[in-house]
């Protein structure tokens, strides 16, 4: 059977796929436009000829996700009331570590120069999100709402560091996770929880997600 040939666009989704993969696994410094045109059966100026060269490949599979995950992130936070949002964006960071570890690998592990996008910018939104819904609990509960960024960035930090923590050891599960992440933020050290747990919103959602999976 003649093997029919890729066209232009489906080549170039090859090249991203192949270069996610080897920047995920050699980083930034470590992968050649020799390496990922042999693991496409491509000679390096096909290469070239779609991407200008290393530097553009890599630009575009870190917008691409940064754009996946601020998104997932902005979804989280956009409904439900303050807790659960933020439960909801925990679980939602957490599940991309899970399904796209090589994207966040890309993300937290490279900066380079030249690089508009960065896992930096991503939580910078993030914080401003936060700090909004914060704000809003706040002036509700009697507390200054012009904290509300300082908390935000606290608490983005908290998660983010936690998650890239999590990239590499994966227990306990993330349901666990999430929970002893909102546990902190929501409770503080004072008033911790013994055994915290998601809200039953979010836990139905995770279970009607899973469930899904499994049907797929």
């Amino acid at each position: 059977m003649v093997r029919q040939r890729m066209t232009g666009k489906e080549r170039r989704e090859q090249l991203i796929s192949i270069g996610r993969a080897v920047f995920a696994e050699r980083g930034f410094e470590g992968t050649s436009v020799e390496e990922i045109a042999q693991r496409a059966s491509v000679s390096k100026p096909v290469v070239y000829e779609h991407f200008g060269g290393k530097e553009g490949l890599y630009a575009v599979v870190v917008d691409r996700e940064m754009l996946a995950l601020e998104k997932v992130i902005t979804d989280a936070l956009s409904h439900g009331r303050s807790r659960v949002r933020i439960e909801q964006a925990v679980i939602a960071l957490l599940t991309y570590v899970e399904e796209e570890t090589d994207g966040f690998r890309i993300l937290v592990r490279d900066s380079v120069p030249g690089q508009d996008q960065s896992y930096s910018t991503l939580l910078n939104t993030a914080v401003g999100q936060v700090s909004h819904i914060l704000a809003h609990s706040f002036e509700r509960t009697g507390l200054d709402p012009e904290v509300a960024i300082l908390y935000g960035q606290a608490l983005v930090g908290m998660v983010s560091n936690t998650a890239q923590w999590w990239l590499d050891e994966r227990q306990p599960a993330k349901e666990i996770v999430a929970a002893h992440i909102v546990n902190l933020c929501w409770n503080g050290l004072a008033g911790m929880e013994s055994a915290p747990v998601l809200s039953a919103q979010v836990r139905e959602t995770l279970a009607d997600s899973e469930s899904a999976g499994r049907t797929r």
